[in-house]
């Protein structure tokens, strides 16, 4: 997923980060509520991580922005404010979940995964297609039986294109789904992940190219 991380103790919110990265998600990172918006408006973003008490633009009114627009991203309020009413308010800004702090970085995985599922359509637990097996819980991927080692990146491109059910996806829809922002979308970066996903998976190749369309799994 494209995840979104906005928390003005820098220590924590690059913690989070690099955890959410180690699950092959695509994670940028806000201090402040002002980056926050800013990120907002130029990338579609599954899940925001949303503290509240942020300098410049405070949370909730990046909630009220953020839920007033038309998108589906969903809303992880991440707080020290543990009180019921504050989670109360929290909530009736529009966040979809709460989650106190501290806590447990596999609880945060948990509710971003569940948060991520209501972004998209349905999709079986196990991905599978053209002989290629994908679980993502214990990120694992076989191709014809056999075990295929992948990097973080690679896994995360090989299942947005395993998502679509044999539909194309353009190299943009990759670049914002499996990169960061730090991403140049005038590099080759994509076309150079295909190539390592087709060497990886075998023969016969799995990865077709789509001229002017993108990448499918027929």
């Amino acid at each position: 997923m494209r995840i979104l991380v906005v928390e003005d103790e820098p220590l924590l919110a690059d913690s989070v980060a690099r955890w959410l990265r180690d699950e092959a998600h695509a994670v940028d990172v806000a201090y402040d509520g002002d980056a926050a918006l800013e990120r907002i408006g130029v990338h579609d973003y599954d899940v925001v991580l949303l503290d509240r008490d942020l300098p410049l633009v405070h949370g909730d009114e990046v909630c009220r922005q953020l839920v007033g627009g038309d998108t589906s991203t969903r809303v992880l309020m991440l707080t020290a404010a543990a009180d019921i009413d504050d989670r109360i308010t929290g909530l009736a800004l529009g966040a979809d979940d709460y989650l106190p702090k501290p806590f447990d970085f596999r609880e945060l995985s948990a509710r971003v995964t569940a948060l991520g599922r209501r972004t998209r359509p349905a999709t079986p637990p196990i991905l599978h297609r053209a002989g290629i097996l994908l679980d993502p819980n214990r990120r694992e991927v076989y191709r014809d039986g056999r075990y295929v080692p992948l990097s973080r990146k690679e896994f995360a491109v090989l299942a947005e294109l395993l998502r679509v059910d044999g539909a194309a996806v353009s190299a943009e829809q990759l670049l914002e789904k499996a990169w960061d922002e730090h991403a140049d979308p005038f590099t080759h970066a994509v076309r150079m992940m295909i190539h390592k996903l087709r060497r990886k998976l075998g023969d016969p190749p799995v990865v077709l190219t789509e001229p002017g369309v993108g990448y499918r799994i027929p």
